[in-house]
């Protein structure tokens, strides 16, 4: 093998995250993700030097505490050792080697030049909901529909190091209310990736009310590409 370039191929894995699996970090999960790979025995491509890994990726980190039923994950494959494999089949042996609470959903191949997930992050759409004794004190189809109307909502998102005005209107493409809940579909992207926190905040405030980051129950549905088109859809299934 030593001197031979191993042809690798690429594959995207999307996959749901519920239930109590839904507090572990981000970094645990990638380390139950590389776990789970080998466990399943999944031919994943890996790394030269002194300290191989396998050759993967994630779109966006998730925040702890928030489920999703859109997660995704790029892995480069061995060609050489994967032959007999199919989304179907890959599919199955994660499945059977998971834990409950973490779902594979859908396995599809790159083309060769695919962007990485990370960078073909766009947008995310999320369900959010209010926790039983901890109802708004305003009307939430009212709050909707005025930001909605509104020409401008300006509010400082704040990080541990640095703080910058943002302009909502621009980063929130979808915003409405669904019986007892909210749909959202906000910018993701690196530069300018705004949280369902954040948005709750901002109607809070408007309307009067103390925000409490812990009265929301937030699912991610989905990722999306520049094209707003799901992650997934850049490949086919094989």
């Amino acid at each position: 093998m030593h001197g031979r370039k191993v042809i690798c191929m690429k594959i995207r894995i999307r996959f749901k995250k519920h239930g109590p699996v839904r507090f572990i970090g981000h970094l645990d999960t990638m380390r139950f993700i590389q776990k789970l790979i080998r466990r399943a025995g999944i031919p994943a491509a890996y790394s030269e030097g002194f300290s191989p890994h396998q050759k993967l990726s994630f779109a966006q980190a998730l925040g702890v505490g928030v489920e999703s039923e859109g997660e995704y994950f790029d892995l480069e494959l061995n060609d050489d050792l994967c032959e007999e494999l199919s989304s179907g089949s890959i599919i199955e042996r994660l499945n059977a080697c998971s834990v409950e609470g973490i779902e594979i959903k859908d396995c599809v191949k790159l083309p060769d030049k695919a962007k990485n997930a990370m960078a073909s992050v766009f947008a995310a759409d999320y369900h959010v909901r209010i926790r039983k004794g901890h109802e708004l004190s305003f009307d939430l189809k009212k709050a909707v529909d005025d930001f909605n109307n509104a020409k401008s909502a300006k509010v400082v998102k704040k990080t541990k190091k640095t703080s910058r005005d943002l302009e909502l209107k621009d980063l929130v493409y979808e915003l409405k209310t669904k019986e007892d809940a909210l749909f959202m579909r906000l910018n993701a992207s690196s530069a300018n990736s705004v949280k369902p926190g954040l948005i709750m905040e901002y109607l809070c405030e408007k309307n009067g009310c103390g925000f409490d980051p812990l009265s929301l129950m937030i699912t991610r549905l989905d990722i999306y590409d520049t094209e707003m088109k799901p992650l997934s859809a850049s490949g086919i299934h094989f």
